[in-house]
């Protein structure tokens, strides 16, 4: 974890921020005393401490529960984030949410295995559930999670967190206005060198795959929402230098190409065993815009045709709980959607790569 984590806050180089407030910033100078999303953390791993240390930050999101397997987390996050004893809540007892009325959401963080389960065991309760990429092991289990939450009548919530990303946002507003013509070409790059081989993250039951469900879907996604169609067709390839460390249907390193309907081709590569890869690449008729690093922790760093792409950084997972409750408690409609369709649309195309991976044929995605 220690591994992950450094590579995508190191990835994160430091701009120098222009002297003008961002939206966020500038809602921060004014009292807030609209509607509070109150949060329940599931799983209280690495990056659920994250999100509880940006959520002190929020103004429109507050933590005000957990629940883990882990008796002595219960007991110092608690204490650290100052969450009452009657908020805390074990595995075995977190049915008992659905009585408790200053609960909204919970978000699961847990290895991706645990998503689909914990998120139908919470749509149960009248809960809305928000679960961290990807949604789930595979597209049959993200329309379970889908046909779960309808039925209970809550949303389900993806995170995201680059959805809200300011300089992302307005690359996507640049090819929304056609400033950079036809698009015609898209790269993702995502890699990093993995350590401790017993994480979970290499274990093929609990992570569903290897390096293209942890940081691959990244590209998946930004394909998409950088050019902003749904590819039809995709090819793979998979290369693996350590079958040691990453054991059958743990993948080290797939590159994969994406067609979309206009003829737009994408290139992508996700590795965990090269550093330093974070990077983003369009290319249109009209200009490009290029994002390094383009999903780290933060700041993102990128630029166009047009020069630097220059935004304050706040930091994402305050931006996402925030917007999440815009979305849930205001019905906030975000540029780039995050709810489950989102989600089930990038689980079925790592489907396809997985498949066209195993049959080295083209896959078309109807």
């Amino acid at each position: 974890m220690k591994t992950r984590r450094k590579f995508i806050q190191q990835l994160s180089l430091p701009v120098i921020l222009l002297p003008f407030a961002s939206a966020a910033a500038s809602e921060k100078s004014l009292p807030y005393d609209g509607p509070v999303l109150r949060v329940a953390l599931l799983g209280l791993g690495g990056y659920a401490r994250m999100v509880a240390d940006a959520m002190q930050n929020c103004q429109k999101a507050k933590l005000v529960a957990l629940i883990s397997g882990t008796p002595a987390k219960l007991e110092a996050w608690g204490s650290k984030y100052n969450v009452a004893p009657e908020n805390r809540y074990s595995y075995e007892t977190v049915d008992q949410i659905a009585s408790n009325p200053n609960i909204d959401a919970v978000y699961i963080i847990t290895p991706n295995s645990l998503h689909k389960p914990f998120a139908l065991q919470i749509a149960k309760t009248g809960k809305h559930v928000i679960v961290e990429k990807p949604m789930a092991l595979n597209g049959h289990e993200g329309q379970e999670m889908i046909d779960a939450c309808k039925k209970a009548g809550v949303q389900l919530l993806v995170g995201y967190r680059m959805h809200f990303e300011p300089k992302t946002l307005e690359v996507v507003r640049m090819r929304q206005a056609g400033e950079f013509g036809k698009i015609l070409f898209f790269q993702g790059l995502s890699g990093f060198i993995i350590g401790d081989p017993t994480q979970w993250r290499l274990k093929k039951d609990m992570a569903g795959g290897g390096s293209m469900m942890d940081i691959g879907i990244y590209s998946v996604n930004g394909a998409r929402y950088m050019t902003g169609e749904e590819p039809i067709w995709v090819t793979a390839q998979e290369t693996k230098t350590n079958p040691e460390k990453f054991k059958e249907g743990v993948d080290e390193t797939i590159q994969f190409q994406l067609g979309f309907p206009s003829g737009a081709v994408a290139s992508c590569l996700s590795t965990y065993s090269l550093n330093n890869l974070d990077k983003f690449f369009l290319n249109g008729t009209k200009g490009f815009a290029e994002m390094q690093p383009s999903t780290g922790y933060g700041p993102i760093k990128g630029r166009t045709n047009k020069g630097e792409l220059n935004y304050p950084h706040v930091t994402h997972q305050t931006v996402q709980m925030d917007e999440f409750a815009s979305i849930l408690l205001e019905g906030k409609k975000p540029l780039i959607p995050v709810d489950g369709a989102e989600g089930l649309r990038d689980l079925k195309i790592v489907d396809a790569i997985y498949q066209a991976v195993k049959t080295g044929k083209k896959v078309s995605l109807g």
